[in-house]
């Protein structure tokens, strides 16, 4: 048998070399991808926030509900992107750390900045005849202030996704290895929390919306403190006659059953009168027929210690969405 010459291929090296071109990569990329966002973020904060200050244009709570710690997450990546570009990659990231709860209260306030902006461009014709001007320097390439508020979200996620990659390709031995762990672990955790928050301020958007389309003083309240699943148009079925077209509203614990109100109606055009609440946590559900996949739609059957509902919808996909939706609520409450 022949013995293994001097070029003969070693897996474990090829391994170790395959992280280490790995890891070259993404530390290349964190790099240049920093630079971007630091580059963007001094848009902002140089060309129209840095501008809106000296001329007042805005007053300060103005300015805070719009921009929220924008210039204090840009300090922050100019500091990062020095340690990077010095190729102190687990230094800076560690350092850069502590600065991870600006994204928190950025993430908390996205919702008032979005509705600051949007009110400032309806009514104030000095802020927005500004932004216009601001927004059309060559500096921008066509981005509109809009486009750039929600770099510091996007870039978190960027964050997380770099830096635990950066880790995976990062041998134990290696003298950075503790502090990207540690880093790459706040970071998810952060990347968690805003998640979190966006999700929070998303329901309270649709319950809002929900609560103007249930006009009347029945359905005042309704929503309050509950999570939006799904709405839609589902036929209900009687014990005699023909199924009528009722628009329902699935939330975390209740069925809500609204009738359209008269196309004709001055005052309630476009809205709907509540019929009925269903609580989740006493319903049992089952499909009447529908499970063969036949584009002929369904029916379900919800039953409630008073009351039975047979919902139909002709089309099985949408059938298939709402059964589910319904089976994720019903579990979650007798859970």
């Amino acid at each position: 048998m022949e013995s293994p010459g001097p070029c003969a291929r070693c897996p474990l090296q090829e391994q170790r070399a395959r992280w280490e071109r790995k890891r070259v990569r993404t530390a290349r990329e964190l790099l240049e991808t920093e630079r971007r966002y630091q580059e963007q973020l001094g848009l902002v904060a140089t060309y129209i926030l840095g501008i809106l200050k000296a001329k007042g244009t805005l007053r300060p709570p103005e300015r805070q509900a719009l921009f929220g710690p924008w210039e204090l997450i840009h300090s922050a990546s100019q500091e990062l992107l020095h340690y990077l570009e010095e190729g102190h990659w687990g230094q800076g990231l560690e350092s850069f750390c502590p600065h991870l709860e600006l994204y928190t209260q950025f993430a908390a306030n996205a919702e008032r900045s979005r509705a600051t902006l949007q009110k400032q461009l309806k009514k104030n014709k000095r802020f927005r005849r500004f932004l216009q001007l601001q927004e059309g320097r060559p500096e921008f390439g066509g981005l509109q202030l809009q486009d750039l508020l929600p770099l510091p979200l996007q870039r978190l996620q960027q964050y997380e996704n770099l830096i635990v990659a950066l880790v995976e390709n990062t041998g134990p031995n290696s003298p950075d290895y503790q502090q990207l762990t540690r880093a790459a672990q706040l970071v998810s955790e952060t990347a968690q929390r805003v998640h979190t928050i966006d999700q929070e301020q998303k329901n309270a958007q649709h319950l809002r919306r929900v609560q103007a389309l249930l006009s009347g003083r029945q359905a005042k309240g309704l929503t309050s403190g509950r999570w939006f699943l799904r709405q839609g148009w589902l036929l209900l079925v009687p014990p005699r006659g023909e199924p009528r077209p009722r628009m329902f509203f699935l939330f975390s614990d209740v069925l809500l059953m609204a009738k359209p109100r008269p196309p004709l109606h001055l005052l309630q055009s476009g809205t709907f009168a509540c019929r009925a609440l269903y609580p989740m946590a006493q319903c049992q559900l089952s499909r009447v027929f529908g499970h063969s996949g036949s584009p002929c739609g369904g029916l379900l059957s919800l039953s409630f210690p008073h009351e039975k509902l047979l919902l139909m919808s002709t089309d099985q996909e949408e059938l298939a969405h709402w059964y589910h939706s319904l089976t994720l609520a019903i579990s979650r409450q007798k859970n």
